[in-house]
């Protein structure tokens, strides 16, 4: 990794602004709007959402200079290094707060804030109604800051303040409606397991210390070359973990599906622009330990195999509409940990496929809300259909996400995850084919979820009147759908591939075991497979509107989420329940038995010795002489042996 230029001047200067305007909106709508009085208190409450939307696409603009600027800078001076302060420093241990522009987070500035403010302006419209807009958009407000501050860090702790920083706000816009139980329930899942994820990310961190003595990237990147082998893999891995916690990867999967239950473009902001991206940025930066850690890099491979098919499969079988998608991120997500663990030649083709994976899918989800919002807020699929006519606008711009996400060619889709299935072929078969399926997969769930939500014949109830949503919610619908057919041209020319090299590396090519066209047209028909799969057992089917009960055992499986939460019950609660049952049992009976038979035993002593101080001159004089002929005893038994 190449040492960032600091003090490069002009609009590189105003680095730290484009984290501090969301942060400032975060506190205004947080901190200082609950303290206003009287009628102003009412203004303030009307128009905070424009605060918060106005805060998002002034980062967005500063941003997008920024990203110009960078341009029109040769490719060995695109790494811009800020230092604000020292953050602390003891002994030989000097952490700055310092920020780092370069090729990498130039992308994700644009996609978190370019994104982020559709999200914003979205939400406007979606949470009209809701009487504590202001605080929601405070929160939406410091989940971009704090993600901004994820990308823009130089070191690994700086990078750590905003990864809790983004853990902090999932928790409380997934919990937002804090007055249903299943809402407070999710975020605490959401915020647990991403501790244990945490831990890794912190002891990572802290070995990087103990080892090299800093954790700033250029350092550690330099210092990997002399570190031992084991703790290369030791790194990798507790970076692993961190990475499956934020991204929702297999074991730490459990608490996406749930985090459901926040608001439409919360879901939106976490799936596209912001948190289960985190992961694999963290990979993808840490690039200079998993290069030197093969054992890492394959548990990498190993877990995002594992995690796109496990996501896919809980996709088929999903009839909440906001579920179903949230499986498919998680399948996606697994295609980018794929291509950052096949090394420099999949670096470039996981953040393209995160950049388009941004666009259709913060598209659907809002597509989704938009549906919910002329359904009553009805999230269930079996009770929509035939809603292609009643929302045109929603309609359309679903459908541009639906053919990225499956890959249709020339769509967003086809450019990155065609690539992502091309590496991993030529790097393993196996590894390969089953990326594949996982293609075949998304056909099938993704058009089952067009079909039962537009197509088919509709199944809502009298009372229920479907309607198109407002302009303030459509447009950003519009862009995104603009996005998704669009994104895929960033690949022209390999332009990704050259513009990301100083960071990821130089790739080797790797030739495929057949021509590009061939894996080409073979993707195209192992989708196509999918989607007619989906026709024939949907689209061909009336649909109740109530799910059979008299089903396979996968698909029971599947409904249940592949077992996950009973199986993190039975590995991860029950034991830690029982081990933290011991503790306390150890600590009541040992620790608290001890300390407290102790005093007992003074208290007993001090009231036995109480009695002898009882103020009586007869009683000291008793004592005296008894003393005496004891003395007198003991030197007549001495003198007498």
């Amino acid at each position: 990794m190449i040492a960032p230029e600091t003090g490069a001047g002009g609009v590189f200067d105003l680095l730290w602004l484009v984290i501090a305007l969301p942060l400032l909106g975060a506190v205004l709508l947080l901190a200082v709007a609950p303290m206003a009085q009287g009628p102003f208190k009412a203004k303030v409450e009307q128009s905070g959402h424009l605060v918060g939307a106005g805060a998002a696409v002034a980062s967005f603009v500063l941003s997008l200079v920024l990203f110009v600027a960078l341009l029109g800078r040769g490719a060995e001076e695109r790494q811009v290094g800020q230092h604000l302060f020292t953050w602390f420093e003891t002994g030989s241990i000097n952490v700055g707060m310092d920020l780092l522009y370069d090729q990498l987070a130039a992308l994700f500035l644009l996609l978190i804030t370019g994104v982020g403010s559709l999200i914003h302006i979205y939400a406007i419209g979606y949470m009209e109604h809701d009487p504590r807009r202001r605080r929601f958009f405070g929160y939406l407000n410091l989940f971009v800051a704090a993600m901004l501050m994820l990308v823009l860090s130089a070191n690994f702790v700086g990078l750590f303040l905003g990864w809790e920083g983004v853990g902090l706000a999932s928790y409380l816009l997934i919990g937002f409606w804090q007055h249903k139980h299943s809402a407070a329930a999710a975020a605490k899942k959401a915020f647990v397991i991403n501790r244990v994820g945490d831990i890794g990310l912190s002891l990572a961190i802290a070995l990087m210390f103990a080892t090299f003595g800093t954790t700033d990237f250029a350092a550690v990147s330099e210092a990997t070359s002399h570190a031992d082998q084991d703790t290369l893999t030791a790194l990798g891995l507790l970076l692993l973990l961190g990475a499956c916690g934020k991204s929702a990867q297999v074991p730490l999967q459990s608490w996406l599906l749930d985090a459901m239950e926040g608001p439409t473009p919360v879901s939106a902001l976490i799936h596209a622009a912001t948190m289960v991206t985190a992961g694999v940025y963290l990979v993808v930066r840490s690039n200079f330990i998993f290069e030197v850690a093969p054992i890492a890099q394959t548990a990498v491979v190993i877990v995002a195999t594992v995690t796109l098919l496990w996501g896919a499969i809980l996709g088929c079988a999903k009839d909440d509409i906001k579920k179903a998608l949230a499986g498919s991120t998680m399948s996606q997500i697994g295609y980018m940990m794929l291509a950052a663990g096949l090394g420099p030649v999949g670096y470039p083709f996981a953040i393209f496929h995160l950049l388009t994976h941004g666009f259709f899918k913060a598209n659907m989800f809002l597509g989704a809300g938009s549906v919910m919002h002329g359904m009553n807020d009805d999230v269930d699929m079996r009770h929509y259909g035939a809603l292609n006519k009643m929302m045109p606008i929603t309609f359309l711009t679903f459908a541009m996400g639906y053919l990225a996400i499956i890959g249709f060619p020339g769509f967003s889709g086809f450019w990155s995850k065609d690539k992502i299935i091309e590496s991993a072929l030529a790097d393993n078969l196996v590894i390969g084919v089953l990326a594949l399926l996982g293609a075949g997969i998304t056909g099938f769930y993704m058009t089952r979820l067009m079909l039962m939500t537009f197509f088919t014949e509709k199944r809502w109830d009298a009372d229920v009147h479907p309607h198109e949503s407002p302009k303030v919610m459509t447009v950003p619908l519009i862009a995104l759908a603009a996005l998704s057919v669009l994104g895929g041209f960033l690949l022209a020319g390999n332009w990704i591939v050259g513009w990301l090299e100083p960071v990821t590396g130089h790739a080797e090519h790797h030739e495929p075991p057949l021509p590009a066209i061939v894996i080409t047209m073979l993707i195209v028909g192992v989708v196509a497979i999918g989607v007619a799969t989906a026709w024939f057992l949907v689209g061909k089917r009336d649909i109740p509107r109530e799910a059979p009960r008299d089903v396979s055992f996968a698909t029971r499986a599947a409904r249940a989420d592949l077992y996950g939460d009973a199986i993190n019950d039975v590995v991860v609660v029950r034991p830690g329940a029982s081990l933290v049952g011991g503790l306390t049992t150890f600590d009541r009976v040992g620790v608290d038995g001890a300390v407290e038979g102790s005093s007992l035993v003074v208290g007993g002593l001090s009231t036995t010795m109480r009695r002898l101080q009882n103020g009586f001159v007869r009683s000291y004089a008793l004592s005296l002489l008894a003393g005496a002929l004891l003395v007198v005893l003991a030197l007549l038994a001495v003198n007498l042996a």
